[in-house]
C-alpha cells in the first residue's frame, strides 16, 4: 500500500507500508543507485545489508546506501509490517514486485 507516491511527490520518492507473513522471504537480495530506508512498525524484520542479515524490531530505521545489496524477510513466528521510503523510481516496479509476492507465499524463510 502506497502512502505518498509519485503523483503526490512529484516523483521524487514514495512511501510503501509492507506487510509480512510469518517465515515470509522477501522480493531477493538486489542493489540499485538510490538509498532505502526502512522503519519497522510491527514485528520483527530480517534486513540483509551487503552481507549482514540484522534483526530489526519495531521502532527500528534502516538505512541502505545506495549501491548497497539489500533484502528483507519475516524469520519470525508473528506477523511484521514496515514502512519503507524509496526514491520515485521504485514505483513502476510494484507489479512485478506484487508478482513474485504472490508466486512465493509465506512459507519456510530458511
Amino acid at each position: 500500500m502506497f502512502k505518498a507516491d509519485g503523483d503526490e511527490t512529484a516523483r521524487a520518492y514514495s512511501i510503501s507500508e509492507w506487510w509480512l507473513e510469518p517465515n515470509t522471504t522477501g522480493p531477493g537480495a538486489h542493489a540499485h543507485p538510490e538509498d532505502d530506508v526502512f522503519f519497522v512498525i510491527e514485528g520483527t524484520m530480517s534486513i540483509l545489508i551487503g552481507k549482514k542479515w540484522i534483526d530489526a524490531p519495531p521502532g527500528s530505521f534502516v538505512l541502505v546506501p545506495g549501491g548497497v545489496t539489500h533484502d528483507f524477510e519475516n524469520r519470525s513466528q508473528q506477523r511484521a509490517g514496515m514502512l519503507n521510503f524509496t526514491p520515485g523510481v521504485f514505483e513502476p516496479e510494484m507489479e512485478g514486485i506484487a508478482q513474485w509476492f504472490k508466486d512465493h507465499p509465506a512459507g519456510d524463510v530458511r
